[in-house]
């Protein structure tokens, strides 16, 4: 009678394919308390920062979510638009350079809908305050989209790319500013910084966690059992 049972070699590739999934289990779970530790930061830079008297905008570096002012004339033909999706619905930040005595700022005026044109927003002129949130360059665009400057698409606020596609010199770069909101006519509409963060790592950690115990457990139970059967 031949021997039916299954080559060794199999077995062992399906423990070394149980392996990576096991030790891939360990790894999303490690990533995750990763994701929890900068997400608990993130949380204490907004409840500490965004909420007091407004600093002076600095020469230099801000950390994000401080809450600044400063003054200058709005620059509105080199606006940009930033594409985005908010509470309203889709549109566009409008990105707009403020020229202060010192260098030149980026001000995210606020959100204006795709349906709406230029001709129906509002257009400040002369000396304006401008009190808002320090925000971090964001160079290249998304996860999902590049920001394309040569077709003036773009995704996200790389201030670099966005000063040389409009021709600005001596613009301070590192953060730019949200703009608050303004009981001027709607649009565009500022204060719309997202200021609340969903924190689920933690279960997201303890249930990988809890998937890698268990799929380690069946493991050991497999390989027992097949070693039993092999005496």
């Amino acid at each position: 009678m031949s021997d039916t049972r299954r080559p060794i070699w199999v077995d062992v590739t399906i423990l070394l394919l149980a392996g990576i999934m096991l030790v891939g289990m360990i790894v999303l779970g490690n990533w995750q308390v990763r994701r929890l530790a900068w997400k608990l930061d993130l949380i204490e830079a907004v409840e500490t920062r965004a909420f007091g008297e407004p600093a002076a905008a600095p020469n230099g570096g801000a950390p994000e979510y401080l809450r600044i002012f400063t003054s200058g004339i709005l620059i509105h033909d080199k606006s940009l638009r930033v594409k985005a999706v908010t509470e309203i619905g889709p549109g566009f930040w409008i990105m707009t350079p403020l020229e202060t005595a010192g260098k030149t700022i980026w001000i995210n005026r606020g959100f204006v809908p795709s349906t709406l044109n230029q001709d129906q927003w509002t257009r400040p002129e002369g000396q304006v305050e401008v009190i808002g949130l320090a925000r971090l360059d964001q160079p290249g665009g998304t996860l999902l989209e590049r920001n394309q400057p040569e077709t003036g698409r773009w995704v996200s606020a790389d201030l670099v790319e966005m000063s040389r596609a409009v021709g600005l010199d001596n613009v301070q770069t590192g953060y730019f500013i949200d703009a608050e909101a303004t009981p001027a006519p709607p649009w565009p509409r500022g204060g719309l910084t997202r200021l609340a963060f969903q924190n689920t790592h933690l279960i997201y950690a303890l249930t990988w966690y809890a998937m890698a115990a268990l799929f380690l457990g069946a493991i050991i139970y497999v390989v027992r059992d097949r070693l039993s059967t092999r005496d």
